[in-house]
């Protein structure tokens, strides 16, 4: 039978884009983006789903919670297999600094085999991603469940649903907010929707 996956990335913070907030502690939802989780919330009232698992980051625990609320299904979940990408020593930098990093620029050049300082490599990313849903498509068969979680985990989900190699990653975005689709029936995933945003 087949699992239908909503595939949500949380909504913004205040200072996405300024630098890696990866996994450290307290990055909240600012008032911008309360608003676009709800506005992604009223979205998915358009949808039926029997469950709502999040990754452990306070971002996406916010943006399930609005959907949770919005659309009546819950308890939300928690799941470490959705977890931001351990960046290790790099979470919390800016952008700017990264950018004089050599191993930084290696790990954008390289994704397929470079690894973190002290975290994780796309490879484990995806293995955990993948491994999570098809968990979940057993325990759900045939019906449909809202993942919240973050950009690349998202992007290493679809890479592996495409066939694409992990550098594939750099093809396509993720916005904060959005919602991608993908069918999984036994080993067999199908892409349904990418990367559908919010006004």
């Amino acid at each position: 039978m087949t699992t239908t996956f909503f595939l949500l990335r949380h909504a913004a913070h205040d200072d996405v884009g300024s630098y890696l907030a990866g996994r450290t502690p307290n990055v909240f939802l600012g008032s911008a983006g309360r608003a676009q989780a709800l506005r992604l919330a009223e979205r998915m009232r358009r949808e039926r789903f029997a469950a709502i698992i999040s990754s452990p980051r306070e971002r996406t625990q916010q943006t399930a919670q609005a959907v949770s609320v919005t659309c009546e299904v819950g308890p939300v979940e928690l799941c470490n297999d959705l977890d931001e990408i351990d960046f290790g020593s790099w979470s919390g930098r800016t952008f700017n600094e990264l950018s004089r990093d050599p191993a930084w620029r290696r790990w954008n050049e390289q994704r397929p085999i470079a690894v973190t300082p002290g975290g994780e490599s796309m490879g484990a990313v995806q293995k955990r991603a993948c491994a999570c849903m098809r968990a979940l498509s057993l325990r759900y068969a045939g019906e449909s469940v809202v993942l919240v979680s973050h950009a690349d985990v998202i992007k290493c989900a679809i890479c592996n649903a495409l066939g694409l190699p992990l550098d594939g990653v750099f093809r396509f975005d993720i916005d904060p907010a959005s919602v991608s689709v993908m069918a999984l029936s036994g080993d067999h995933a199908k892409l349904v929707r990418l990367n559908e945003t919010i006004s």
